[in-house]
C-alpha cells in the first residue's frame, strides 16, 4: 500500500527482522518510548497488535497526544472497555478517547492473519477518504470522492506508518 512500516516490540523474539518482510524496520524499545521520541503527523497510522495491558497502555497514552491520523488497537470488545477505564486512569479525555479505533479493522468476516491484515488496511484507506465500508454496488454517486473537507479529489501521498 506504499506505507513506510516500522515494526517496534521490545522483546527480541517478536522484533526478529526474520518475522516480517523485506523493508519493514524492526526495532527493539518499549514502544511508548519509541513513539515518543518519534515524529508523527496526519498521515502517520498506529496499529497496536500486542494484546497486552503492559505494552498497549502506556503507548495509547503517547499515541493518543499525537497528530496521528489513525490509531487502532486489537483486542475484543470486553478487553476494549477494560482498556478505556484504564486511559480515563491516565488522564485522557474523551475527546482523545473517541480517535481510538478498536477493535481495529473493518467487518469483513476475516479469518486468517492475512484477511485480518486487509480488514485493518481497508479501515484505514476508508478513514483517510471518507469511505463508508459499504460495498460499492450498495452505494450510489462518485466512486472517487473528495477528500473529507477539501471539497476536491485529491492523490494520494506515502502515508506514514511508524
Amino acid at each position: 500500500l506504499g506505507y513506510r512500516v516500522t515494526v517496534c516490540d521490545a522483546r527480541p523474539a517478536f522484533a526478529d527482522p526474520r518475522r516480517f518482510p523485506d523493508g519493514a524496520e524492526v526495532v527493539v524499545d518499549w514502544p511508548h518510548r519509541y513513539l515518543r521520541g518519534t515524529q508523527t503527523d496526519g498521515r502517520t497510522v498506529l496499529c497496536v497488535l500486542t494484546h497486552d495491558p503492559k505494552f498497549d497502555v502506556p503507548l495509547l497514552e503517547v499515541a493518543l497526544r499525537t497528530p496521528a491520523a489513525y490509531i487502532g488497537v486489537m483486542g475484543s470488545r470486553r478487553t476494549h472497555q477494560e482498556r478505556m477505564a484504564r486511559l480515563r486512569g491516565t488522564g485522557l479525555g474523551e475527546a482523545e478517547l473517541a480517535r481510538l479505533r478498536s477493535p481495529i479493522g473493518l467487518d469483513l468476516g476475516a479469518r486468517t492473519p492475512e484477511e485480518v491484515a486487509v480488514s485493518i488496511a481497508a479501515e484505514i484507506v476508508a478513514l483517510r477518504w471518507g469511505g463508508t465500508g459499504s460495498p460499492l454496488t450498495d452505494t450510489a454517486g462518485a466512486i472517487h470522492r473528495a477528500r473529507p473537507g477539501s471539497g476536491r479529489p485529491r492523490a494520494a501521498r506515502a502515508p506514514r506508518c511508524p
